[in-house]
């Protein structure tokens, strides 16, 4: 990952470079201000904790995830990298900070759905413990393609096949 670049909390200041940086990608989740905003209130709702997590470099946001628990489950909602900046390792840099929140916040799983399609993501999320669950038919738009569901199982801050921290 870039020297320069930090995994931070997000911020209402970075709303708008999120918001953008979510137009620009075809894969993002879409959400308006309203959504992000709501990630950034501390305290939950009927159980359910959102965290909004973003890979900055004091300037510019390189990339942000979104995540998610209830109960004890924890979900990765959403993972975005910018196109010029993928493949260096901010995205599981961005997985490993909503999955160590995850433990913070006494979830015992971390689940997600990826593309079927996306070798990429697929394997990325393998990298970092998590291994497929089911499938759901159907469940992109544009292109309509099956979703993987993956999960990762969470154990006093390591998975069930290895070391989750620190980012290398």
């Amino acid at each position: 990952m870039n020297q320069g670049l930090a995994i931070r909390w997000g911020t209402r200041d970075d709303l708008e470079e999120v918001l953008l940086l979510d137009c620009e990608t075809v894969s993002a989740p879409h959400w308006g201000w309203t959504e992000y905003d709501a990630m950034l209130a501390q305290g939950s709702v009927a159980g359910l904790r959102r965290v909004l997590f973003v890979a900055a470099d004091g300037r510019l946001i390189s990339g942000f995830a979104v995540g998610r628990v209830l109960d004890d489950e924890a979900e990765i909602e959403s993972v975005v990298v910018r196109g010029s900046m993928r493949r260096q390792g901010i995205g599981s840099s961005l997985c490993r900070a909503v999955m160590d929140w995850a433990r913070q916040e006494k979830a015992c799983t971390v689940v997600l759905e990826v593309r079927q399609g996306s070798a990429g993501a697929v394997q990325l999320y393998g990298g970092l413990g998590f291994f497929k669950v089911g499938k759901r038919a159907n469940y992109y738009r544009e292109p309509m393609e099956d979703a993987l569901v993956m999960k990762c199982e969470l154990d006093g801050g390591r998975s069930t096949d290895r070391e989750l921290f620190p980012v290398s």
